[in-house]
């Protein structure tokens, strides 16, 4: 088995398609595609992959093996940039990321607590996916990061900060939105949009456990693949959506937010960091961490939280990138 093999069935699984991986992933013929994954299946032994009606899908030992191997190439990715980072100087400055949308909530405290801990260093300000934010601390890339609990890691460790609640995201003219809060009876007829299995897995298992429990049915045709494309998605197609509770600070206009009845369910939010980061600021910012929390959760609720009312449009600040990939913010005024 050699590393290619790996990264051609990965990129077949994600794709759902021969010819989407052959053409657009891998840049290669998709009969040759075809014979690694045979070759791929053969040394391993059990069927990975089948074919239906619309593209391929993996079988259950095919959904086993692509989890490790996905970990696997994660390592390998993380293993060389710890490499090549022992080779280097100590890269000055400090690179916090956010999950998209997060930042609205967490930046201007966590840029406070940076200020007073080193107010020399430049910060710069990544918002990404948590997959991607896990990946880029295993890399080195970032010092730290808001993110979920993400379980295809190596070398990481998190601290927990708080328990979101999930929201019913629904179009301004739907028939819940009329309601003040939502049951899962309330969701029964309902289709629930579905988050990312690769950009949100934490997410979409929150949601799929919760409409399994409640006997609610998961729309298999759409995948948010982000906050605002889940909200898009909501507001194009009609149907509707759980969220975490943060994203009433982000609301798009025609849509609007409602609680949950009974007891909802919850996704947590960590601080992540890689356990080989030897950064001196790093050390002060996790030692206050219950400071960050404690100021986030005496902010007022927005209007939008406390009362789901619809989104207004409101000012975008649009800030430079840093050739990085993240918004330099400059902490020394």
């Amino acid at each position: 088995m050699e590393l290619r093999h790996l990264r051609y069935f990965i990129a077949v699984a994600e794709e759902g398609s021969f010819s989407n991986a052959a053409e657009r992933r891998l840049h290669t013929a998709q009969p040759s595609l075809s014979r690694q994954m045979r070759d791929l299946e053969q040394e391993v032994g059990v069927k990975l992959l089948e074919r239906k009606a619309r593209g391929v899908g993996l079988t259950a030992a095919g959904q086993v093996f692509f989890d490790h191997a996905r970990l696997v190439l994660m390592q390998l990715d993380a293993a060389g940039e710890a490499a090549r980072r022992a080779e280097q100087a100590p890269r000055p400055g400090f690179v916090v990321g956010f999950l998209a949308g997060q930042e609205v909530v967490w930046l201007s405290e966590t840029l406070r607590i940076l200020r007073e801990e080193a107010p020399d260093v430049d910060v710069t300000i990544s918002s990404l996916s948590s997959p991607e934010l896990a990946n880029a601390l295993m890399q080195g890339r970032m010092d730290a990061a808001l993110l979920r609990h993400e379980t295809e890691t190596s070398g990481l460790a998190f601290k927990f900060l708080l328990k979101e609640p999930m929201l019913v995201i629904v179009p301004a003219t739907h028939r819940l939105a009329r309601q003040k809060s939502i049951s899962p009876q309330d969701l029964a007829r309902e289709t629930l949009i579905a988050a990312s299995t690769k950009l949100a897995p934490v997410v979409r298992a929150t949601i799929k456990e919760y409409a399994t429990r409640n006997g609610l049915a998961l729309n298999r045709t759409y995948d948010a693949e982000n906050l605002s494309a889940g909200m898009s998605l909501v507001a194009s197609t009609g149907a509707v959506a759980l969220l975490p509770s943060y994203v009433t600070n982000v609301l798009i206009p025609g849509v609007v937010a409602r609680p949950l009845q009974g007891e909802p369910p919850t996704v947590d939010l960590m601080l992540g960091y890689n356990k080989s980061n030897t950064s001196p600021l790093l050390k002060r910012f996790l030692a206050r961490t219950d400071d960050l929390v404690a100021a986030i959760q005496k902010k007022p609720k927005t209007t939008a939280a406390a009362d789901g009312v619809t989104a207004k449009p409101r000012a975008r600040l649009t800030v430079p990138r840093d050739p990085r990939g993240g918004a330099k913010l400059l902490s020394k005024s």
